[in-house]
């Protein structure tokens, strides 16, 4: 998908300067408010495209801790 559409991609900040074990995420620049994911490392392989309400949801869940162990 990130072949035939803008995204625009950001690194994690949490990502270790040697890449290390991240994503990259960013928005899909056609105004739908979708977010694509994909592996920093393999930026070949397949990218996640997450709807608008799915991807606050779960930032929403990550700042509230309920991925927390």
């Amino acid at each position: 998908m990130s072949e035939s559409m803008p995204i625009a991609w950001h690194i994690s900040t949490r990502s270790p300067d040697n890449g290390g074990n991240c994503v990259e995420a960013g928005p899909v620049l056609d105004g739908s408010g979708r977010v694509a994911v994909r592996d920093s490392k393999d930026r070949a392989a397949a990218t996640l495209i997450y709807p608008a309400g799915g991807w606050m949801a779960f930032v929403n869940g990550v700042k509230d801790g309920e991925f927390a162990p």
